[in-house]
């Protein structure tokens, strides 16, 4: 399985940047290979200074080896050995009308000792992933045709999916120390493991099939709202959000931490930060405004799909 779902994300990550290159129009994504000492590597692919993209990150990786104590303590075992690979991406617009979005999908093996091969003894195995969208101004219909998508994405598999996934996406993506979403959702799963009911293969099918539907669910959205007139306040309340954008992935994500954790690529981990970003002190919207009515929706979550 580990095989074949690295495979699946090579062939993923050359099919998404080409489709975000399409959308982009100027940049194209430059590639960076890297190997991590205590065992494996990744391909990380950066688009930055774009027509349409300031900054963007579609990364890929798979490592191995030994798990550090920290993440023993985490997953609450003992001294084992792992391997997990995946594809995470983070794609910042430049203009204040197209969302920031994110997507991640994953695969985690564990062993007792230090023997990768198919005969080794195999502790616990698990897929994990989701795709969420950040506005900085809110279009229902945006919010509405994302949902969409993921429901779809999920209806083939089970129709218990979407709802659940969508309420686990709400709840991971929540800056508690803000009292708000970091956008307006997607799916989030995450320890999806063989039962009796669904296999791995059923798990790898349905992470694919989300997998597959991510240009679908985002470039739409970017092809309506890039050529946008904005004007520089427009882009200082983008980068004011952007912040909280930050807050959450240094504060909160369980993703930076076990890269920070495993040793993980800086760069590669940090190419989630948007370039440009302001704190302003005790900053509210004006009453009324567009700003206002994003900061509402986000205050509590939302069903976009009736």
């Amino acid at each position: 399985m580990k095989d074949k779902f690295y495979h699946y994300i090579q062939q993923l990550q050359d099919t998404i940047t080409a489709g975000l290159e399409k959308a982009d129009g100027k940049a194209t994504f430059k590639q960076d290979l890297w190997e991590r000492p205590e065992g494996g590597g990744g391909r990380t692919r950066v688009i930055e200074n774009g027509a349409v993209f300031e900054k963007g990150g579609v990364n890929i990786s798979a490592v191995h080896g030994p798990l550090p104590k920290a993440m023993q303590a985490y997953f609450n075992v003992g001294d084992v050995d792992f391997f997990a690979c995946g594809l995470s991406l983070v794609i910042h617009p430049k203009n204040p009308f197209v969302p920031t979005v994110h997507a991640n999908w994953r695969y985690f093996e564990m062993y007792d000792k230090t023997d990768l091969s198919p005969s080794g003894r195999l502790r616990g195995a698990w897929f994990g992933g989701g795709q969420d969208l950040t506005p900085y101004y809110l279009f229902e219909e945006d919010a509405t045709h994302f949902h969409s998508v993921c429901k779809t994405a999920c209806d083939k598999h089970n129709p218990e999916f979407y709802p659940k996934y969508k309420k686990q996406c709400d709840e991971y993506f929540w800056n508690s120390h803000r009292n708000e979403a970091r956008g307006i959702g997607g799916l989030f799963f995450d320890h999806c493991k063989a039962t009796d009911d669904f296999s791995m293969e059923q798990w790898y099918n349905f992470v694919t099939e989300v997998g597959n539907s991510f240009l679908n669910a985002y470039v739409p959205i970017v092809e309506k709202r890039k050529n946008i007139a904005y004007t520089p306040e427009n882009r200082t309340w983008q980068e004011i959000r952007r912040g909280r954008y930050v807050e959450f992935n240094l504060v909160h994500d369980k993703g930076t931490l076990f890269g920070l954790k495993t040793n993980g690529r800086i760069e590669s981990i940090l190419m989630s930060l948007p370039p440009y970003v302001q704190w302003v002190y005790d900053h509210h919207p004006e009453k009324g405004s567009a700003e206002e009515r994003l900061i509402q929706v986000l205050e509590k979550p939302k069903e976009w799909i009736r």
